[in-house]
């Protein structure tokens, strides 16, 4: 059994993928396995597979007859997967030499659950450390203790999955899957569950896993409706909450992220889709409403003006209409 599952979705990024796939070469090790999901690919990807498949051992290319989206290509990776241990890298991101390593050796040293790693952003040629905001390093800690208090950045507020890598027990009977009718922000919502059900987990001060920025074909920078996902994921997020033992513990933070995200989407609605932008101003306004009103109250009475005014417009657009 290997000792490592690394999946990594991909989907038209030919131009990205060779650097991506090198970086896997240079990492690999007897003890792990790469699992290539290809979801459909119309450029070069696949042609980049057929090529660097050869040439990094224990790599498998797993091939999507129709596009599915990143969300049930990790899953189709997970269920892949053999590994004591998993972790995910975006098909336009890369690894430093001998980061999968240095992975496992931390995780394995401290016995947690997960662990989480720095990163390095990496804009054209400009790179910039971007930390996990865990409030210790090399420590085990109470995952629930990485979510609240509402006020400040916590470990949900850092929610790249691939920056991590976590205990094939957490996949074990179909658990810890992504939510396939999700396109977008279905990292945020798995984050959030990992941190409300594991039972252990550390940061790593490990900056070898990079991330590009500003790549055209990112879901980051698309102007369509799959920018209002997150309106379903933060949906079902707060019914878990609700359902949570110590859901007055973290119901605020849920909110307070809730309403970040909807102020973010409607400060660039002007980048989307006219009907999108139509669509997001209805749907967020239903969404405030939605949200327990005496926590939204007070979470709009504790944050900046700007978002607070912007928000108490949208929720009372929802009352008149």
């Amino acid at each position: 059994m290997p000792k490592l599952s690394v999946v990594v979705p991909l989907h038209n990024v030919g131009a990205y993928a060779p650097d991506t796939m090198r970086s896997l070469a240079r990492n690999a090790d007897p003890e792990f396995e790469f699992l290539l999901v290809d979801d459909c690919s119309t450029d070069a990807t696949p042609d980049v597979l057929d090529h660097w498949s050869k040439r990094i051992p224990g790599a498998r290319v797993i091939r999507h007859e129709t596009n599915r989206g990143v969300a049930q290509a990790r899953n189709t990776g997970i269920d892949a997967a053999t590994g004591d241990y998993l972790t995910f890298l975006d098909g336009d991101d890369w690894y430093a030499p001998g980061h999968l390593r240095a992975m496992v050796a931390g995780i394995e040293e401290l016995g947690c659950d997960f662990a989480r790693t720095d990163h390095v952003l990496a804009t054209g040629r400009t790179r910039q450390i971007r930390y996990a905001p865990a409030r210790q390093r090399h420590v085990v800690m109470d995952p629930r203790d990485g979510i609240a208090p509402a006020g400040m950045v916590t470990m949900v507020d850092y929610p790249f999955v691939p920056f991590g890598i976590y205990s094939g027990r957490l996949f074990g009977n179909g658990r810890s899957r992504f939510e396939t009718g999700l396109r977008t922000a279905e990292d945020r919502l798995w984050i959030w569950r990992l941190h409300l059900t594991a039972r252990t987990y550390a940061a790593l001060a490990l900056h070898g896993a990079f991330y590009r920025r500003g790549v055209a074909t990112s879901l980051t920078q698309i102007p369509d409706n799959r920018q209002l996902d997150f309106i379903p994921s933060y949906d079902l997020l707060l019914e878990e909450v609700a359902a949570d033992p110590e859901s007055d513990r973290f119901m605020p933070k849920a909110v307070r992220t809730y309403c970040a995200m909807i102020a973010f989407h409607t400060n660039k609605s002007d980048r989307y889709e006219a009907a999108v932008a139509k669509r997001l101003r209805h749907d967020v306004a239903d969404a405030l409403r939605r949200m327990p009103q005496q926590v939204l109250d007070q979470t709009l009475a504790t944050m900046d003006t700007k978002r607070s005014t912007l928000l108490r417009r949208l929720r009372d657009t929802g009352r008149t209409a």
